[in-house]
């Protein structure tokens, strides 16, 4: 990795780099390089979840919520989505990418049925993949934009968005699901 790609990780998307919406996740993370962060999750996450028993896998805070099995879920989709928007942009592809039904996807995507240390496994393989992606771009290429879900976005905005979608899911279950 070249110096010009470690300093771009630690820059912080400006507010035109990304949709307003997404800035209540980008102000979740810490001022630093996104990749630590992102590594430090993994190993937090991933620790976190093995530590569910199966009982408080399948809790929901109230009726018609998500499970806690739902949100890790959701947390992999979106990053599956998130990461894969990346690739696209990273490598200058110009064509708008539509957005997607994250309650559809939660829906469909039977993860009650699931056990937490499959759950976990999926998620550690993600986010695995997400760092290799993330680790091997060229400044140039986190600076670039496409269009996604009809708003503008750069790699570099995607990259904290995925450290802040994670931030603010796993806050929600400490504090709505595990008080």
């Amino acid at each position: 990795m070249t110096t010009s790609a470690t300093l771009a990780q630690t820059i912080r998307p400006e507010t035109n780099e990304f949709a307003e919406y997404y800035g209540k996740y980008i102000n979740l993370v810490p001022d630093a390089n996104i990749l630590n962060t992102l590594k430090e999750q993994h190993a937090g996450t991933t620790e976190f979840i093995s530590k569910l028993s199966e009982e408080q896998g399948r809790l929901r805070y109230d009726e018609g919520k998500w499970s806690i099995k739902e949100v890790i879920g959701h947390l992999i989709d979106c990053e599956r989505i998130f990461a894969y928007r990346a690739l696209r942009f990273a490598r200058n592809d110009a064509v708008e990418l539509a957005g997607f039904d994250q309650n559809g996807y939660v829906e469909n995507g039977d993860f009650d049925v699931r056990t937490l240390p499959d759950l976990a496994r999926e998620y550690s393989h993600v986010r695995a993949a997400t760092l290799d992606l993330f680790e091997n771009l060229n400044e140039e290429a986190w600076s670039r934009r496409g269009t996604a879900n009809e708003s503008e976005i750069t790699v570099r905005a995607i990259a904290w968005i995925i450290g802040g979608h994670e931030i603010h899911h796993i806050a929600g279950i400490r504090s709505n699901y595990l008080k």
